[in-house]
């Protein structure tokens, strides 16, 4: 017969259910309240411009320019900077609807050509709703 310390070890468990259940609905939660960065991958300086209150709708598409002169329809580069492979590209992006909005985000220190060249491939395709995205100048942001 054993006598003295007649003590079982007892296993201690930590229920993690509960902490699961609390980390998938925090993730949940952030997954849909992130707001997306449209074209984080290409740095554009905008040029500037005032910032009156204008009637403002989502662009459907958006043609970039970069300082070195290529093209961009939506997120994707525009291969060959001819006209026609700038058309092929908004074609392919607009299907057959002409009448949606075309914003056209050209760096400040592109050359003017290149924003012709994209108005031009906008203009011959038959868009006629045409906007060039700017930022606001520095003596409005301090108001």
């Amino acid at each position: 017969m054993r006598i003295g310390n007649d003590r079982r070890s007892d296993d201690f468990e930590i229920n993690v259910v509960s902490l699961i259940d609390v980390l998938l609905t925090l993730l949940m939660f952030f997954v849909l309240t992130t707001t997306f960065v449209q074209h984080s991958r290409l740095k554009v300086n905008l040029p500037q411009a005032s910032a009156e209150d204008r009637d403002m709708q989502p662009p459907a598409i958006t043609v970039m320019v970069d300082r070195e002169g290529h093209f961009y329809v939506g997120s994707d580069e525009v291969v060959g900077g001819s006209v026609d492979a700038l058309k092929q590209a908004i074609a392919h992006v607009a299907g057959d609807d002409r009448n949606q909005t075309v914003t056209i985000r050209a760096d400040a220190m592109t050359a003017h050509q290149n924003v012709v060249t994209a108005m031009d491939a906008l203009g011959q395709l038959g868009f006629t709703h045409l906007s060039i995205a700017t930022t606001p100048t520095q003596s409005e942001t301090g108001k």
